[in-house]
């Protein structure tokens, strides 16, 4: 906070005058040595490879002038744009301090009960709620000076990265070994902080959403034409929706003590397990299998496959998730182009409201039954190269959320009917620890849909197989089997 920025664009100010002094030397260095192998006295081989070197030495004294107005340029910017993020940090202090909260030179807040009067004192004291309100609001306060640094420590790294880019030689072939960098660029960010943030993906894939959400719309546009494969692989199309089961089904894992009757309902349920597997209901097989084996791991559905199998889904995803949203989703995406200048390539994030519905296909009835469900991705929108239309498209994945377990009360038949398990048994196997309930959740592969044309939506997943593939969820090849 106390940082003396005005080093800043006095250190940017040397940088120039350096380039001043490289244009000196360069006009000498041309007249004087340079224009020796040019001239009628000096000619032949030696004159035609002396001059050869003098030029590449010229070429760097021009170099060194780009590279030390690069450098200054930076150096300015930094100042600028550190400046407005301090004083936005200032603000978000004093507004905290106004807002009645004590805010340490660390940053540390807190509810500031020295300002209240004896009778709010006292309030405060003997009421909860007051104290849990106090408490709620310090957090939020803390959180936006946490991001207010944040913001200021990613300028301080785009800092960083833009200098390193400014001083790299940028043509391994010109003539040198790590010279001057004689064609230094402007960094296509539209700010120091967004370069920070860009070149700060998190490791942790859970984080990646949010962080992809953070980042301005140009900058999506270019990390996703940089890396857009890495991107996908690492999340950037994860959803922001956190599910969380609404049935406690059958209660607390091994908690009871198990009897003859129920070891003899888990071999039978194991029977039934693989005789789905056999008559090809694999997937049902699997989650099944996978309760019977109690370890409680969270189990990656299948959802390209679950697409496949089910048209009833497959047409709730085109009607209620993306055609009823395409058009909203469009707009929101032209309105940051436009902002943006209608020049460069911007990407935002887009998500649908999660779905409650209950699968229709059989195997997929005995495999998750009712869900959750919604898209996520985001809509790119590319300028036309000619200065026609941008192009609006759209990229999304599906995703699905349930938890394997049992309801008491009711009977599920497998089979085709030919055997009815009661839940209540069932159940009791999580019960007395022979199986154990588990999160399911997944999302498909990438689908592709374009948002200029009146074509609605149409899902095709291409399922990948089910006799030894890698589509093939019966076959071990997968995570939890």
């Amino acid at each position: 906070m106390s940082t003396d920025l005005s080093t800043l664009t006095a250190a940017a100010g040397t940088w120039e005058e350096m380039a001043a002094k490289f244009k000196a030397l360069e006009d000498r260095y041309e007249k004087d040595v340079h224009g020796v192998s040019l001239g009628e006295s000096w000619i032949g081989l030696s004159a035609n490879a002396a001059n050869a070197r003098f030029t590449v030495t010229l070429k760097e004294l021009q170099g060194a002038q780009k590279e030390a107005k690069a450098v200054a340029r930076v150096l300015r910017d930094a100042h600028t744009q550190l400046t407005d993020l301090r004083n936005r940090l200032k603000a978000i202090r004093d507004d905290a301090v106004k807002a009645g909260m004590r805010v340490s030179d660390q940053g540390t807040v807190a509810f500031d009960t020295e300002r209240l009067t004896q009778t709010e004192r006292t309030a405060y004291v003997h009421d909860p709620d007051f104290q849990q309100t106090a408490r709620t609001q310090a957090n939020e306060w803390a959180e936006k000076l946490v991001q207010a640094v944040k913001a200021v420590t990613d300028a301080d790294d785009g800092i960083r990265l833009a200098l390193d880019a400014a001083v790299l030689d940028s043509d391994p072939m010109d003539g040198t070994f790590n010279g001057f960098n004689r064609n230094p660029q402007a960094s296509p960010y539209p700010s120091l902080e967004e370069a920070g943030k860009a070149a700060n993906m998190p490791k942790d894939r859970k984080d990646v959403p949010a962080w992809w959400q953070s980042l301005d719309p140009v900058t999506r546009g270019i990390l996703l034409k940089e890396k857009g494969d890495e991107l996908r692989a690492a999340g950037v199309m994860d959803p922001r929706y956190q599910w969380r089961s609404p049935d406690p089904g059958s209660g607390r894992f091994d908690t009871e003590e198990p009897t003859p009757e129920d070891l003899w309902f888990h071999a039978r349920a194991l029977g039934i397990a693989t005789a789905g597997d056999a008559i090809g209901q694999t997937g049902a097989s699997r989650n099944m299998l996978h309760y019977l084996r109690g370890t409680g791991e969270t189990l990656d559905l299948d959802v390209d496959r679950i697409l496949a199998d089910d048209l009833g889904f497959r047409s709730e995803i085109q009607d209620q998730h993306v055609a009823r949203n395409q058009d909203a989703w469009r707009r929101q995406a032209l309105e940051e182009f436009h902002k943006a200048g209608g020049t460069e390539t911007v990407v935002v994030p887009v998500e649908s409201r999660t779905r409650h519905s209950t699968l229709g296909s059989d195997e997929w009835f005995h495999a998750v039954g009712s869900n959750a469900h919604n898209v996520s991705g985001f809509v790119t929108v590319t300028p036309d190269t000619h200065g026609g239309a941008p192009r609006v498209s759209l990229d999304y994945q599906v995703n699905v959320w349930d938890r394997y377990n049992w309801d008491p009360g009711k009977s599920t038949p497998f089979l085709d009917g030919l055997v009815n398990i009661s839940d209540d048994d069932m159940g009791r196997l999580h019960k007395v620890g022979f199986g154990r309930e588990f999160d399911m959740q997944g999302g498909s592969s990438t689908h592709h849909h374009d948002l200029d044309g009146s074509t609605p939506p149409t899902i095709a997943p291409q399922d990948q197989g089910r006799e030894g593939t890698r589509g093939d969820v019966s076959r071990g090849e997968e995570k939890n089997r």
